[in-house]
């Protein structure tokens, strides 16, 4: 990518690594620190032209493009010494890697990236990890309190690959388990409530349901079931932020330990009884490998933490599981 200013305007020049990708997605990646809410307005606007014309955000930029960029306030590039001290005592354990793709095993409690007081997430660890590497990015997010299967590209081919298929439920699927406030009902369920983001007034970010919301859909299959208690397993079929934790919370059946959607009085028992985190988890994962198109099919059991947990409930007197 090449690029100049002129009077505060800035062009650049798409290159072949840069080619493929979705306007959006490049904007993100280049106005770093940029909301993205600010970003679809200067985009709808024209305020960001793609050849000297108007463009819409899921255009697939192509080697040669030339892009005028409006001027904008860019977040400082973040400090990596942190990163760089952290990678030689944090190991996050690696679930599959080849040249084009890296599915690691999140542990619960680090972000996946840094920003908004955190001096760094998972990527910045993994890039100080591995300063040889030419391109790391983030396929999709996990929440910092969430643990399990997180995927990161290689390859910017491999990239727009799999997040063309994040955005097609049909295409891949992804399991997370879940304990949950209560016996759940039915076997299987499924969940539809559309969803809205909103800050609250200490700009924390949450979700609420909404009929002005999106339209999101979770399948809850239930696996095992305490008298006070369900482990859930659900399959995302969309990717809504928060989707999970929001759609079992409105069914009254909230996370253990979710400090934001859970029953809060009841979080405050679960550490001495066992329990010192939100009890969720990315588990399973099946999509087409982005190179070769053969499946994977990736796993994460249970870290200790969580299975300790399931353990004592079932060594517990009068809390026998059922299905």
């Amino acid at each position: 990518m090449k690029g100049s200013s002129k009077a505060s305007v800035t062009f650049l020049t798409v290159d072949e690594e840069d080619a493929g990708q979705r306007l959006d997605n490049f904007l993100l990646k280049h106005l770093k620190g940029v909301p993205k809410s600010h970003i679809y307005r200067i985009v709808r606007s024209g305020e960001v032209r793609v050849n000297k014309g108007r463009s819409d955000v899921t255009y697939r930029l192509l080697a040669g493009d030339i892009l005028r960029l409006p001027p904008v306030r860019v977040a400082e590039k973040p400090d990596a010494a942190p990163a760089v001290a952290a990678s030689h005592r944090i190991d996050i354990p690696i679930i599959f890697e080849d040249e084009a793709i890296l599915i690691l095993n999140k542990p619960a409690g680090l972000a996946v990236h840094g920003g908004s007081g955190v001096s760094f997430g998972l990527i910045e660890l993994i890039r100080a990890q591995r300063p040889q590497a030419k391109f790391l990015e983030l396929v999709h997010r996990l929440d910092r309190e969430t643990s399990g299967i997180l995927m990161v590209a290689k390859k910017r081919s491999a990239l727009i690959v799999l997040q063309d298929a994040l955005r097609d439920n049909h295409r891949i699927d992804k399991r997370y388990l879940a304990l949950v406030k209560g016996v759940w009902g039915n076997p299987r369920s499924h969940v539809k409530f559309s969803l809205l983001k909103y800050n609250t007034a200490e700009g924390e970010r949450r979700v609420r349901v909404s009929p002005e919301g999106k339209i999101s859909h979770t399948v809850v299959n239930r696996r095992q079931v305490w008298k006070d208690c369900s482990l859930l397993e659900c399959e995302l079929k969309t990717g809504r932020t928060h989707q999970i934790r929001v759609h079992l919370a409105s069914s009254d059946h909230p996370i253990l330990g979710d400090e934001k959607y859970g029953d809060f009085a009841l979080n405050k028992l679960l550490p001495r009884q066992g329990l010192r985190r939100m009890f969720l988890h990315a588990w399973r994962l099946i999509v087409d490998h982005p190179i070769t198109g053969k499946p994977l099919e990736l796993e994460a059991p249970l870290p200790p933490e969580l299975q300790s947990y399931i353990d004592q409930l079932e060594r517990s007197l009068g809390n026998k599981p059922h299905a």
